[in-house]
């Protein structure tokens, strides 16, 4: 690793680690701070599929002895790994405004929520239940325990650069796991001094192997395929729906348990007797929370009908007061897309709503000298910026079931809770879900009604706590789930074991000394019944 001075700091030229090795190989690639792109963050290597066969056969002979630690001591690691993302928090913050264009807000939770769950896991290592199982034959005890799956094969999104791979590198790695992780080609920087920290921890050699590059016809596509060399034993990948199929297709075949996290299209219901300051506030941050680029982030906002007039006016005067800018230079509530692919994705969704009808009630793409936002902070031109936009939508609408990933909602009128849970699970996704409301009926009517891994009363569709279960249903994901304890099934299998000693061989079903009932008593004949 080098460093040398670039707009808002030092960028950093880094390789591949593997084996606990820096290794400089591949094609160079750059990362610049999508808020002005004037600012060179890192020069990193693009992985061949050679570079990823080297990290998995290194990754699997670092697994005979991790896997071997006790573990309590392999807790320990992740215990002294929560206190160095403590004392780092600060650094490792605005580093993550910079790479990928947080707030500093957001970066800051998105940091503490590794902490989170390193303290969580930590435990976890002392709570590594298995069972005792009482067995049909004398001299005989049965059990089960928890084993590690081998090599885990990981691909990460940009837009949670810290937290979404600490679900996953975490408890893969107090399970027993080894990895080769593919981090976003957003987030380099970060995911580099990420492992570096896991190994300031005590984490050994080779445990975790980080190998950097793109997505498709890159080094995240030519990891996937080393499924199909039998270097892999698991595959964990957060990113879109079309890739997730393409990646459960190629685990199916191998015989691989994927955890497959994607995207969604969340409703958020506001019913007539909401509290609409509080609906609008959760509405809003639903929506425009990291440029509406989360998987959690609003899609539609279903509103019922006696209250929709008054919604929409409130919402549209909180979403015209919304800042957008240059976060590291100015307090804003979010800044830049990540990269141009999504910003060309959502510049997209405005001919959608154009071809089937909808009303654009605020937005005009992209924020330029030209096309000035009110209320931008910075250089427009610096990046790439995005219009707050609303739009009034109708199921069926493509804008209304598909994906957009930016600062884009949509607003639907609905008629009591019924429609409102019927057109809330009209879209193909099933992530996220909220619904305000001081109705106990109805609150309840939608938590059982709605199709979604997740669901709010009364907050937002964003947000997750390290000790809940994350995940969906649908199109967004093939039923696995990432944090709290649900996460250790992901990353271990269940090995039964029985021990015999009685010193003879003894059959299950053949020799089992079952007890045959006594004749039957006849007592309705001795009641007189």
């Amino acid at each position: 690793m080098k460093a040398f001075s670039s707009k808002y700091g030092n960028a950093l030229e880094f390789g591949h680690l593997i084996g606990g090795e820096e290794v400089f190989e591949g094609e160079v690639l750059e990362r610049r701070n999508p808020s002005d792109l004037q600012d060179l963050v890192a020069r990193f290597p693009e992985g061949t599929k050679e570079t990823l066969r080297r990290a998995a056969v290194k990754a699997r002979e670092a697994f005979r002895e991790w896997s071997q630690t006790p573990a309590p001591v392999r807790g320990q690691v992740l215990f002294n790994l929560a206190k160095i993302l403590e004392r780092e928090k600060p650094t490792l913050t605005r580093l993550m405004v910079r790479e990928v264009g947080k707030t500093f807000k957001e970066a800051g939770g998105d940091v503490q929520e590794a902490i989170d769950t390193a303290i969580f896991f930590a435990s976890e290592g002392r709570r590594l239940y298995g069972q005792t199982v009482p067995s049909e034959m004398r001299d005989k005890e049965l059990f089960t325990f928890r084993r590690p799956l081998g090599v885990v094969g990981m691909i990460t999104a940009g837009n949670f650069p810290i937290a979404v791979p600490s679900w996953k590198l975490i408890p893969a790695v107090l399970t027993g796991n080894t990895v080769v992780w593919k981090p976003s080609d957003d987030s380099p920087t970060l995911s580099y001094i990420f492992v570096k920290l896991f190994e300031e921890a005590g984490l050994p050699p080779g445990v975790i192997n980080v190998v950097f590059g793109g997505g498709k016809d890159s080094t995240g596509q030519w990891l996937v395929e080393l499924m199909d060399e039998g270097l892999l034993n698991k595959f964990a990948f957060t990113g879109s729906t079309k890739v997730g199929r393409w990646i459960g297709e190629v685990a199916g075949r191998n015989l691989v348990r994927p955890t497959l996290e994607l995207g969604g299209k969340n409703p958020l219901v506001v019913m007539r007797d909401a509290d609409l300051d509080l609906a609008v506030e959760g509405a809003w941050w639903s929506a425009f929370a990291t440029g509406g680029q989360r998987c959690t982030s609003a899609g539609n906002i279903l509103v019922d009908a006696p209250i929709y007039e008054e919604f929409k006016r409130r919402f549209l005067e909180r979403t015209e007061a919304t800042v957008v800018g240059n976060p590291l230079l100015h307090e804003v509530t979010y800044g830049p897309f990540i990269n141009e692919r999504l910003y060309q994705r959502w510049v997209e969704h405005y001919a959608w709503g154009q071809e089937d009808g909808a009303t654009l009630l605020l937005g005009k793409g992209r924020i330029t000298r030209e096309n000035p936002y009110p209320r931008f902070l910075g250089d427009p031109e610096a990046g790439l910026y995005g219009w707050p936009t609303v739009w009034e939508a109708r199921p069926g609408m493509r804008q209304f079931s598909e994906e957009i990933f930016g600062p884009t909602i949509n607003l639907v009128k609905v008629d009591g809770i019924e429609e409102a849970i019927e057109v809330a699970n009209a879209t193909p996704y099933g992530l996220s879900s909220a619904i305000y409301t001081n109705h106990r009926h109805w609150a309840y009517r939608f938590k059982v009604g709605i199709r979604a891994g997740m669901t709010s009363i009364n907050n937002t569709t964003v947000g997750a706590e390290a000790h809940l279960p994350f995940g969906g249903v649908k199109q967004s994901g093939n039923g696995a789930r990432e944090s709290g304890i649900w996460v250790i099934e992901e990353y271990t299998y269940w090995h039964a074991v029985n021990e015999e000693y009685s010193g003879k061989l003894q059959l299950a079903q053949m020799d089992t000394g079952y007890v045959s009932p006594k004749p039957p008593t006849p007592w309705g004949e001795i009641l007189g019944f």
